[in-house]
């Protein structure tokens, strides 16, 4: 079985996650992870699929979401673009302040230097407020003061306060 990756986006109606995933389950297609969200009245949702199909297949099967307007990308998952294991670190990184350009740029920016993969991230803008809730992972351990130092330093520049967490690990 192979995985693909499957991204739509487009204005949000409803029944978009029911016409997928009956198309999908008519291919005997799993879904195996996704995350949903609407943006401003925009739909974004990318799932991980496994099937015997091909990506031809599966993107042929779901063309027909074009006439609505959404745009469907298929792609196929490669052995190495699969999550890896590890005794790294995971974090829960909230960022606040008033609204500027370059935030996200920064705050994600260090955590990059810092060897930081950005796993999830939601921001939200409201009355002047603009939040950041990042959740990251490091391949290797990281220490949580000093991370926290760290990026606190680059959230100065910014005019942005930052709080760090560890995270919980999602058992399922």
């Amino acid at each position: 079985m192979a995985l693909m990756a499957i991204t739509v986006l487009g204005h949000d109606r409803p029944g978009i996650i029911a016409d997928v995933t009956a198309t999908l389950a008519q291919r005997d297609a799993n879904v195996e992870d996704s995350s949903m969200t609407l943006l401003r009245g925009h739909f974004a949702w990318t799932l991980i699929v496994g099937t015997d199909a091909s990506v031809d297949q599966v993107a042929a099967d779901l063309a027909f979401l074009a006439s609505d307007d959404l745009v469907v990308s298929v792609l196929p998952v490669t052995d190495e673009q699969q999550e890896p294991d590890g005794p790294g670190s995971s974090f829960v990184i909230s960022v606040h302040g008033a609204d500027r350009v370059g935030i996200v740029a920064a705050i994600t920016g260090a955590i990059a230097s810092y060897g930081g993969n950005v796993t999830d991230l939601q921001t939200r803008l409201g009355g002047g407020l603009y939040v950041v809730v990042a959740e990251v992972d490091f391949a290797e351990p990281m220490d949580a003061e000093v991370l926290t130092t760290r990026l606190r330093a680059v959230g100065q520049t910014v005019g942005v306060d930052v709080a760090v967490q560890p995270a919980d690990q999602d058992v399922l």
